[in-house]
Parts: structure tokens; C-alpha cells; sequence
């Protein structure tokens, strides 16, 4: 992995830049003030066309325990992508970064999924999109599976609009069981060039509509399996 301290402006221009690129930005943690250009040897992918749901949380996603949301609170989503997590790992979330992703967002380029219990956010994931790719950065849950079925909507909502890339950056055990596998660098290139040089409609399946979990499921037919 290489890892290199910027201590140049930073722009929105410049990061979308640089994800095209296959880099991103992070922190050592949240009082960190530097950030560093993160590009990994081994880069995590979620295959959008075999996105495994296991059994359990496919009806967890189709009971429709929770409400779904699209876009509507970015800062709180990564407020608590930020926050203290319950496995005691450092954030890689600091100010500048809550700062550059709120401008990607207002440009349109950084989506949420919230996940509500009643009027309260128990669970979310924030990302970026760019043509085609998607770039999942960091999600948060408070209540069980809530960060879960906040990537089973990702997901069915990146397939209808017709993206060809999520790009998870890293492997963790975590997303294992969704059937998250490791590519090369140059693989990994290949998959993001062809990704950003097309184009997807992430709002394919509209904003303000709230999509069922038998809806988000159906999106994924194939994927669900014990």
C-alpha cells in the first residue's frame, strides 16, 4: 500500500481526480490534520452481479423492519461514520474529510443511505459516485443489521441504475459473507477505467421513493442464499 502525506490544497476537483485514478484520501485518525493518498496492492470489490444476502437478513431486508432513505441527512450519516465504533477501532474520518465529501455531496457526487427506526437514524452508509463506479467510504449502524441492510439497498439501487463497479477498498471479514473478493492494483484498473468512462443513473430507482425490501431483493434475484 502506498501511503503519502499532502500538505496541498485539497479540492473536491482534485479528489474525484484522484479516485479515477484508483486513490483515495484518508487519515490516521479523526485528530489527525494531514490526510495521505491511500492506494492499495490488493483493492476489495463487491461483485454487483453476484452479491450474496444471507438467508436471515434477507428477511430481516424483507420484512421491512426499517425505513430507507436516500440523501436526506449526509452530515449525519458521516458524523456517525466518525463516531466512536463499537470494536474500538481508530477513525480514519477527520475534519477535513467530513469537509471535502459535504462539498462532493452538495456537487452531487457523494450519495448516503440512511436506515431509520421511526424518525430515528440507526444506520447508514456514505459513498461516491463517479460514471459508473461507486465508492463505498465508511458506514455506521446502532441498531442490528441496520448497516447490513443499508449495502442490500446500495447495492440493488447501483444494479438499476445500471453501475458496473462498487469499489469497497479494503477486505474485511465484515464483508466477506456479501461475497467481497480482493483483485490486483492492475485488475483493479482495468475494472475502473472501463467503470468511469460509461455512465449509470444512481437515482435510477428516484430519490423520494422509498424502495420495499422485496423490491430491493428482486433487484438482486440470484444473490439470496442460506
Amino acid at each position: 500500500m502506498r501511503n503519502r502525506s499532502v500538505a496541498l490544497e485539497i479540492t473536491p476537483q482534485l479528489v474525484l481526480r484522484a479516485y479515477a485514478c484508483g486513490i483515495f484520501p484518508m487519515a490516521e485518525d479523526a485528530d489527525d490534520p494531514t490526510l495521505h493518498w491511500i492506494e492499495p496492492n490488493q483493492r476489495g470489490i463487491i461483485p454487483l452481479d453476484d452479491f450474496h444476502v444471507p438467508r436471515r437478513l434477507a428477511r430481516t431486508v424483507r420484512a421491512d423492519r426499517f425505513t430507507i432513505r436516500i440523501d436526506r441527512d449526509f452530515g449525519a450519516v458521516i458524523a456517525a461514520c466518525a463516531g466512536t465504533r463499537p470494536d474500538g477501532d481508530r477513525t480514519w474520518i477527520n475534519g477535513r474529510i467530513r469537509e471535502i465529501y459535504r462539498q462532493l455531496f452538495d456537487l452531487g457526487h457523494c450519495h448516503t443511505v440512511e436506515v431509520y427506526d421511526g424518525e430515528a437514524l440507526v444506520g447508514g452508509l456514505y459513498g461516491l459516485a463517479l460514471g459508473a463506479a461507486f465508492f463505498g467510504e465508511s458506514m455506521f449502524h446502532t441498531a442490528t443489521d441496520a448497516s447490513k441492510v443499508a449495502l442490500v439497498h446500495l447495492v440493488a439501487r447501483l444494479r438499476s441504475g445500471g453501475f458496473r463497479l462498487l469499489d469497497a477498498q479494503f477486505q474485511t471479514e465484515h464483508l466477506a459473507q456479501f461475497g467481497t473478493r480482493e483483485i490486483s492494483r492492475r485488475h483493479y484498473r482495468t475494472l475502473l477505467d472501463a467503470a468511469t468512462a460509461e455512465t449509470a443513473d444512481f437515482f435510477a430507482w428516484p430519490k423520494e421513493a422509498t424502495m420495499a425490501g422485496r423490491t430491493a431483493l428482486a433487484a438482486l434475484a440470484g444473490g439470496v442464499s442460506g
